[in-house]
């Protein structure tokens, strides 16, 4: 029996336990499965995107694609639910390397047609103050800088695990999960031998504590043990162990005017089949200022080097880090020091739109190893929301390219439903 199977065999003898107990106590009104069902609600996400690149060296891309994800989530039986939704990615015309597609001469849109199903999942909430989930599911911690969805994406990433969250101490926040497969953005027709991965296999666990008993300020703390074992070129070496903490500290000081300050340290190193041996670290500091609709924000975030072994966040939501252009999806040998700036704009209650966001960030990237000046960047959105179910989005960014990296240009409109 593997790893996993013993994992899920003694997760479904505790839950059945949590069942027979739940039976047999007053608290549970009289379940109805068909009333469960029936109470249930549908889930609706559909997407319609044009992306453009022009990147130096190869030819422009364009891309209108479709994304449609729907699916339902059940009423609580016992306390437990029941959530499914699928993808469809369908090419609505243009020109562009989808990552599996042959156009190599073309820039990259990584949003290949798929037909996937997203998400599989049972979520138990029986037991006082924690909600155990298994199957495939979404899986965001903290701000997904080392484990998220990738959302940006057409079909996000979602993860084949087991995952427990519980506040049953006090102030204290404690998340567990164990992934047996991630399933990528590249979709199921990526899963070739010496190709990018749809999938990616291997035994990770993921710990993090969050305590918010030093209001209103949170600590937090976490370890994740990433093994991808049948990883593709480009990833054999990722397998990687991460020990970490952040600060926030959000303070009001005045009436509309607010702070906060964010802190983060972790060391991180080679981990079960990794053949490197190596470590290295990351750190982070960001301050804002807000007052109003108005936010400043001032960062700095260092992927650390030992001059030919970079950090690397395999399991992350990539695109909201290093700016939006995608230039450093993958660190640089060398590591990569971002020093960035932000103005965002909220608006509320306009006519005809329920909120409007405008933003401008910069960011001046150099190498953490030697004195590699890796260029800068401009990056710019404007999001409508008319009402809560329908989105606008007008996203911009251009990257100046340096030190080998190439330059590239990217716009992107788009008009998002969801129920």
């Amino acid at each position: 029996m593997t790893v996993f199977s013993r994992g899920v065999a003694r997760l479904g003898g505790a839950l059945a336990a949590g069942l027979m107990a739940a039976a047999g106590s007053p608290a549970w009104a009289e379940p109805s499965l068909g009333a469960a069902i029936a109470d249930g609600k549908p889930l609706i996400d559909v997407r319609l995107r044009l992306e453009l690149v022009d990147q130096d060296t190869l030819k422009n891309a364009d891309a209108l694609t479709l994304r449609s994800r729907l699916g339902y989530e059940t009423g609580s039986y016992y306390g437990f639910k029941v959530l499914f939704d699928t993808d469809l990615v369908v090419d609505l015309g243009g020109s562009y390397n989808d990552t599996i597609n042959g156009k190599a001469g073309r820039a990259v849109v990584a949003d290949p047609r798929a037909v996937e199903l997203n998400r599989l999942q049972i979520s138990y909430a029986g037991l006082a103050h924690t909600m155990v989930t298994v199957g495939r599911q979404r899986i965001i911690l903290d701000n997904a800088r080392w484990v998220g969805n990738v959302g940006w994406r057409q079909n996000e990433q979602t993860f084949d695990a087991a995952l427990v969250k519980t506040d049953i101490v006090p102030d204290l926040s404690l998340t567990y999960g164990y992934i047996n497969q991630v399933n990528r953005v590249f979709g199921p027709r990526a899963d070739t031998p010496n190709a990018t991965r749809g999938k990616l296999h291997g035994d990770s666990h993921l710990f993090n504590a969050a305590y918010g008993g030093l209001a209103p300020v949170t600590i937090k703390a976490y370890a994740y043990l990433v093994d991808i074992e049948d990883a593709p070129p480009g990833l054999q070496n990722q397998s990687t162990k991460t020990f970490g903490a952040r600060v926030e500290a959000p303070f009001t000081l005045a009436d509309g005017l607010k702070s906060n300050v964010v802190g983060e340290y972790a060391r991180q190193s080679d981990y079960q089949g990794n053949a490197l041996d190596f470590a290295v670290n990351y750190w982070l500091g960001e301050a804002s200022l807000s007052y109003l609709g108005l936010t400043g924000l001032v960062g700095y975030e260092v992927l650390g080097s030992n001059g030919t072994v970079a950090l690397s966040t395999p399991l992350a939501t990539l695109h909201a880090f290093n700016g939006w252009a995608d230039a450093f999806l993958a660190t640089p040998a060398t590591g990569l020091e971002d020093a960035y700036g932000k103005l965002s704009y909220s608006l509320g209650n306009l006519p005809l739109v329920n909120k409007a966001i405008a933003t401008l960030v910069y960011h001046d990237f150099t190498a953490e190893e030697g004195n590699t000046d890796f260029g800068n960047e401009i990056d710019a959105a404007l999001d409508f929301t008319p009402t809560s179910y329908l989105a606008f989005g007008l996203k911009y960014a251009r990257y100046d390219g340096d030190g080998g990296i190439a330059g590239r240009e990217k716009a992107w409109f788009s008009v998002t439903v969801t129920y």
